[in-house]
């Protein structure tokens, strides 16, 4: 099981699909297949390693990372491959948290095979913990980047906000951007800041993998943008409501989000409870006025304060990076209203989902 995780290691996240491994051995106990999912349309981890085994599946153990499958998505169920592959036991470590995909380990054990279930399910747990969540959520997980001075303020009176914090805060920021599948902001910072929204390595060169560039807002995205000269997808919403922008993505395939907008933007997912985690990046520096890090949240006493759970805290070159996590009561505040995010306002959008992918904003 342990050679199973760190095959399923080795596959893609951010993915609509788990990472998961499988590792078949023979009666005689040598290994005679081996597998990993390598994303969402491609074979699960228990087909790959059938094929690598062939006849020598026969009467085999199973070792799979999570409760094979049994239900037909853009690939068979696994448990019938399994059956009809002649396994005699399947091991595996995590139950399936998907409701559409449970029940697998029931098919197994009505069709004569052997099924354990639980071993190393800490690990396994531990390897797709983002994408479980995402799973419980029905909806891309979301991560508030900001960088701040010391008195809370993301940009100086005269609206300038580069840069606040130093070289390696910023190279750092690109670190974790590259973790996530899409990079998210509204028109206000677009047409205030004129952001790349790129991935680069520390050389400055543009990373192997980008993140989809999400623009949210009803305002026009400029066809002279500087995030259309760069490689890769341009996505504008036309919508303020940050559950339809998510509802668009997760529709998509989207599942993990880096949420860079200003403070308007990052107020109206905080008031609706979609934010999931919350990168700050401190700077030791004071400007006493200027543009806040966030914007109002409807919060009128200290005993209605948003807490967050500490998770880290790294000094970064000169800067200070503070990991947190809203607390549960934030991440369930599902009925919460939501305000114009992207650009300002208070008037309900009231555009329909399936309207929001913007022709203009395909790839170019």
């Amino acid at each position: 099981m342990r050679r199973a995780l760190q095959l399923a290691a080795s596959g893609p996240w951010p993915d609509p699909n788990p990472r998961v491994g499988c590792v078949l051995v023979g009666p005689d106990g040598d290994v005679v297949g081996e597998g990993h999912h390598h994303g969402a349309g491609s074979p699960h981890a228990e087909i790959e390693a059938l094929d690598a085994a062939g006849a020598a599946a026969q009467g085999a153990t199973a070792y799979v990372t999570l409760e094979p499958c049994s239900h037909t998505g853009r690939t068979g169920p696994c448990t019938e491959a399994l059956i009809e592959a002649g396994v005699s036991r399947v091991v595996f470590a995590q139950s399936d948290p998907n409701p559409d995909a449970a029940g697998g380990a029931e098919r197994l054990h009505e069709a004569g095979v052997r099924v354990t279930g639980g071993v190393l399910s800490e690990e396994a747990e531990a390897l797709n913990a983002r994408w479980a969540r995402t799973v419980q959520l029905g909806r891309p997980l979301v991560t508030w980047k900001l960088a701040t001075t010391l008195d809370g303020r993301s940009a100086a009176a005269d609206g300038t906000s580069q840069w606040i914090t130093g070289e390696a805060a910023r190279a750092d920021v690109h670190t974790l951007r590259a973790t996530r599948d899409a990079v998210l902001v509204g028109t206000g910072t677009l047409l205030d800041d004129d952001p790349r929204l790129t991935v680069r390595m520390p050389d400055g060169g543009l990373a192997p993998r980008q993140p989809l560039r999400v623009v949210m807002g009803l305002r026009p995205v400029p066809p002279d943008a500087r995030l259309w000269a760069e490689p890769g997808e341009v996505l504008h919403l036309e919508t303020r409501d940050p559950r339809r922008a998510l509802d668009s993505l997760w529709r998509r395939g989207v599942r993990d989000v880096w949420l860079e907008g200003g403070p308007t933007l990052a107020a109206a997912f905080l008031r609706a409870g979609l934010v999931d985690d919350v990168y700050a990046y401190v700077a030791p520096a004071l400007l006493g006025e200027g543009r806040p890090a966030v914007a109002g949240l409807g919060i009128d006493s200290i005993g209605d304060v948003q807490r967050l759970d500490l998770d880290e805290v790294v000094v970064v070159g000169g800067d200070v990076r503070i990991h947190a996590v809203p607390r549960a009561a934030c991440q369930d505040a599902a009925g919460a209203a939501t305000t114009d995010a992207a650009e300002g306002g208070s008037t309900t959008d009231t555009t329909n989902t399936t309207d929001l992918l913007a022709p203009a904003a395909q790839r170019r």
